[in-house]
């Protein structure tokens, strides 16, 4: 039996304890990347690479994985159609950190769901499922699993495309507070089929079973280029800034990739999402 000043002293420290900010998860930082709802052709292979780099990023993490400052990912993405509906691919990623050692990130598995094309020629919805296996330094709890519903609308001049992604821990630490919430979107506008501009958005929230504070939630906004002039070929560039203080201040980005895709199937589109991947 403790002292009563002892007991109400435990209980109040217990009670700040679990009171404190949790931290968010963090926003994928291998794949940035909006998926529009568009599949490779049956049969038809697609590659790309993802670079990007943290010239400013936090300098805290949670342990073992490693704080984001000056980190550079290196992502690439083969791919392949099976249907019209149906796509797979998988993600082989490697990381440099700020002292100059290069790792192994991991390898993710995913398997692709969209309307074909005769369903809509501006409205496309699908659904990306993703299954990784991460060393600890980049995922503290290894397993995980991805959800990406996709919805999208794209005319002439314009691309929408909203991906409220959900996000679960398999194992590790984070296995008990459930699955996560981290949206993406993007507007993009087109420029005489040659280009396009416009912003892309990512965020994490924190689990559904209760959202990190504001300051701790990763916020990013990226204002993004995209070439459209080169038949079969895409590439994406962009510079992201930070919104809250959860989230890194600055990150540059980049995706390269190559469709093997017959070039008469589909018209150019406004982003390298919209390049079947």
């Amino acid at each position: 039996m403790c002292r009563p000043a002892l007991c109400v002293a435990t209980v109040s420290l217990a009670t700040l304890v679990v009171a404190l900010p949790r931290p968010a998860g963090a926003v994928d930082p291998f794949e940035i990347q909006v998926y529009d709802g568009t599949a490779n052709q049956p049969g038809v292979p697609g590659i790309e690479l993802h670079a990007n780099t943290v010239p400013s990023g936090r300098r805290e993490s949670n342990g073992p994985e490693l704080p984001p400052n000056h980190q550079s990912h290196f992502t690439l993405e083969p791919s392949l159609g099976l249907l019209s509906w149906w796509e797979i691919g998988g993600y082989f990623q490697t990381a440099l950190r700020g002292d100059g050692t290069f790792d192994y990130a991991g390898t993710k598995l995913r398997s692709k769901f969209v309307t074909p094309p005769w369903f809509s020629d501006r409205v496309r919805f699908g659904a990306n499922f993703e299954l990784s296996l991460l060393p600890q330094h980049y995922d503290r709890n290894r397993w995980g699993m991805e959800v990406r519903p996709i919805a999208a609308y794209e005319d002439k001049h314009w691309l929408f495309a909203f991906n409220p992604i959900v996000d679960l821990a398999l194992a590790g630490p984070d296995y008990h507070r459930g699955p996560w919430f981290q949206p993406a979107a993007m507007a993009v506008f087109k420029l005489f089929q040659l280009a396009s501009v416009g912003v892309e958005y990512y965020g994490d929230l924190g689990p559904f079973s209760g959202f990190a504070s504001g300051r701790e939630q990763e916020h990013y906004v990226f204002e993004v280029f995209n070439l459209l002039a080169v038949s079969h070929v895409e590439i994406n560039a962009g510079i992201g800034e930070g919104l809250t203080a959860g989230s890194n201040p600055l990150t540059v980005k980049m995706i390269v990739g190559y469709s093997w895709e017959r070039s008469e199937s589909r018209a150019p589109s406004a982003s390298p999402a919209t390049t079947p991947h």
